[in-house]
């Protein structure tokens, strides 16, 4: 379990390619917000916080409980925004004890618990893990406690904590392609294929 690990999701995005916010697209009757905020949790994180910023009323209307939410100000800039709001709102209120965020994306349907448990394993003030499936990088990611407000500072456009991340020493990198796949909903007919198929 991810004992001492803040779960934050990020799910303000417009879903520009895929015709709508991806947080409100259902796969197999569920909104992709409420799956992956129960993965979240399964996973053992606590406490999870939901950064909203498109349809952001109606996002936070699926939420088990809507104080779960930030709004992401300048959430039309990338996600960079979101990651900023999110780590400067758990730095705030996050419990001492909570030593690390494992960061997710809404977006990541066949990303089980099972694999976000194992990234946030062994999580530390000082730790940063990233998951990575038959070994490409990609989400989620812990950032221990020590790094929130230096990420949140470099955080700009789309690019999220990309640029803090390259070329950085001690990147543990996670991998968890045995046990789902990272390939990501950017269109509708990606809900139809099946995880891992080309397309």
């Amino acid at each position: 379990m991810a004992d001492g690990v803040a779960g934050l999701l990020l799910a303000a995005g417009a879903g520009r390619r895929f015709g709508g916010p991806k947080a409100l697209v259902e796969l197999d009757g569920e909104p992709l917000v409420r799956r992956a905020l129960r993965t979240l949790t399964d996973a053992g994180c606590g406490p999870v916080r939901v950064v909203v910023g498109a349809a952001a009323d109606d996002v936070r209307a699926l939420l088990p409980d809507p104080g779960q939410a930030i709004y992401a100000e300048g959430w039309e800039g990338g996600m960079g925004a979101s990651l900023r709001a999110g780590l400067m709102a758990l730095d705030r209120s996050a419990p001492e004890e909570t030593v690390a965020v494992l960061v997710h994306l809404v977006d990541l349907p066949w990303v089980p618990a099972a694999a976000l448990a194992r990234v946030a394993a062994g999580a530390s003030p000082t730790a940063v893990r990233r998951a990575a499936y038959d070994g490409v990088p990609g989400h989620p990611v812990v950032f221990g406690r020590r790094w929130w407000t230096e990420i949140a500072e470099s955080a700009q456009g789309d690019r999220g904590a990309r640029d803090w991340l390259r070329g950085r020493e001690g990147v543990e990198f996670v991998e968890c392609g045995d046990l789902g796949s990272g390939r990501d909903v950017d269109r509708p007919a990606d809900l139809g294929r099946t995880p891992g198929t080309p397309g």
